[in-house]
């Protein structure tokens, strides 16, 4: 490892590299640690089969503010601008128009409502009106959105991603987890397959235990997951204990994703989407051959997502094949097998996807988001007040953790 870097950043996910491209343009040593074989933490991208695929993030979201656009094009990656096929129906199977204008209109009543008369409880299923018709609908886009159900949801907290979103879409062809991959600076020391097992604070330098030995750093960035954050994989320090309460505000929803491949002769038509049944809060949502692939993303929320941890992959296989019969025709089985799939709330060093305030926190994103004794200091999505839940606020977030650290050293001899 390196010898008594300037500052340890903990994670090579969107949050850690801005971190790390802001302390190296500054001249810090900066070794990064990370526990996974890759960098790129929820930002994945993976070549199965010739297709490439995100597993993780693979919308640039607010495409039209997003940091990533402007990386992207200083390092020589294609943003690609058409608009999402979200929100569309194929052929109307399965939703028909008049059906699919009652759930719009549901869902923009419901979001009207959270923004300008939220509920005094805060929680945004008391925002429903079960007269709409429309409540499973509307859970499954929270489970897309948030990865929970709106029972579990601040009402506040929603408002305030809502407002700033643009609602302008964008992606990149060769993968958004390739792009934060390339992003990562050169000049940080990247150590991967390091998980770190304790934090000491203790002595003149933080010491950072890992499985590879102990580093000892005039700071520290912290931009692990919530989850992580709150859990027990690492020993933190008990000067960590509000950061760490403020995390079980802010727990990751799950959301996973499904890639069929397409084969042979199929009726499925390049850039095309589909809600396999709107009636079912744990629906999938299928984007049909993005960028012209012989594939198919299911992307799942909430408790279709969990149910994927719960029966396992095999049985979320099959239950996707079997929402798209019910679409397409029993025909279309014979041209569908597995090809690949997430894992995120398993996967140790993250264990889900992104953050939600409950009811009643939203403020807890400003206290995760506070330094510790000017040597301690915290990025990642859920830190961040309006793009908490995307890459460009993780980003964002490390970007700010990182100034902190600036303006601490040099004020610390």
């Amino acid at each position: 490892m390196m010898e008594e870097p300037d500052v340890v950043v903990i994670g090579a996910g969107a949050a850690g590299t801005g971190a790390a491209r802001t302390l190296v343009k500054a001249g810090l040593k900066t070794l990064v640690l990370e526990a996974l074989s890759r960098t790129g933490g929820r930002a994945s991208t993976a070549k199965v089969g010739g297709n490439v695929v995100d597993l993780g993030c693979g919308w640039l979201h607010s495409g039209d503010r997003n940091p990533w656009t402007r990386i992207a094009g200083e390092i020589g990656i294609t943003v690609d601008r058409q608009p999402s096929a979200w929100g569309g129906q194929f052929r109307d199977l399965g939703f028909a128009p008049h059906e699919r204008d009652a759930a719009h209109l549901a869902f923009e009543r419901w979001t009207e409502r959270v923004s300008t008369t939220p509920p005094p409880s805060d929680v945004a299923a008391d925002a429903l009106d079960p007269a709409d018709g429309w409540t499973s609908y509307l859970q499954a886009l929270s489970g897309y959105i948030s990865g929970d159900e709106l029972e579990r949801i601040s009402c506040k907290d929603y408002a305030a991603y809502n407002e700033a979103s643009t609602s302008i879409n964008w992606r990149v062809q060769t993968g958004y987890g390739a792009l934060v991959g390339a992003a990562m600076p050169a000049e940080a020391m990247v150590k991967l397959s390091t998980p770190v097992e304790a934090i000491g604070l203790d002595g003149h330098r933080i010491e950072v235990k890992t499985s590879a030995g102990t580093v000892r750093a005039r700071a520290l960035t912290v931009t692990v997951s919530t989850n992580v954050l709150a859990g027990d994989t690492i020993r933190w320090p008990s000067a960590f204990d509000a950061w760490r309460a403020a995390a079980m505000r802010l727990p990751l929803g799950a959301n996973e994703k499904l890639f069929l491949e397409i084969t042979g002769q199929a009726p499925f038509e390049d850039e095309t989407h589909l809600i396999g049944d709107p009636r079912d809060a744990s629906t999938g949502s299928y984007y049909i051959r993005p960028f012209g692939q012989p594939v198919i993303e299911c992307y799942l929320g909430g408790a279709g997502a969990r149910a994927v941890a719960e029966k396992g992959q095999e049985d979320a296989f099959a239950r996707a094949t079997d929402q798209l019969v019910r679409l397409f025709g029993s025909d279309i089985r014979r041209n569908l097998r597995p090809l690949v799939a997430s894992d995120w709330s398993r996967t140790v060093s993250i264990g889900g996807a992104y953050s939600h305030a409950l009811p009643g926190h939203s403020d807890a994103r400003l206290t995760l988001a506070g330094s510790l004794d000017q040597r301690v200091f915290f990025a990642g999505e859920a830190t961040h007040t309006t793009d908490f839940s995307t890459a460009h606020g993780a980003l964002q977030s490390g970007e700010r953790a990182a100034r902190e650290v600036l303006a601490a050293l040099q004020e610390t001899p």
